[in-house]
């Protein structure tokens, strides 16, 4: 075996976070979207403002997203080509 536990710290990291279903959701969005703002998220997904924040602040603070304020509004989009890869992986069977 090449690799070892260490290697795979960054990757086990991701799938934690992305082991929750509304973060899976935000970030599957994210990745269709390009982009989009914590209201929009709570109309698509039917879940509180506050519990997407939440949710928001620790992709945050994984590396996986990153915001960018527009006037008064802050947009999302995914950063991690790591997140990017899981999340395609995640769903290509059902794009095919």
């Amino acid at each position: 075996m090449e690799m070892k536990p260490k290697d795979c710290d960054e990757q086990a990291e991701i799938l934690k976070i992305l082991g929750n279903p509304i973060r899976l959701c935000i970030v599957s969005g994210l990745m269709k979207k390009g982009s989009c703002n914590v209201t929009y998220m709570e109309e698509c997904l039917n879940v509180s403002q506050s519990s997407i924040s939440q949710h928001l602040s620790k992709l945050k603070s994984a590396g996986i997203v990153k915001g960018y304020r527009t006037g008064s509004e802050i947009y999302y989009e995914v950063i991690s080509k790591s997140a990017k890869k899981v999340i395609n992986a995640i769903f290509e069977e059902e794009e095919q």
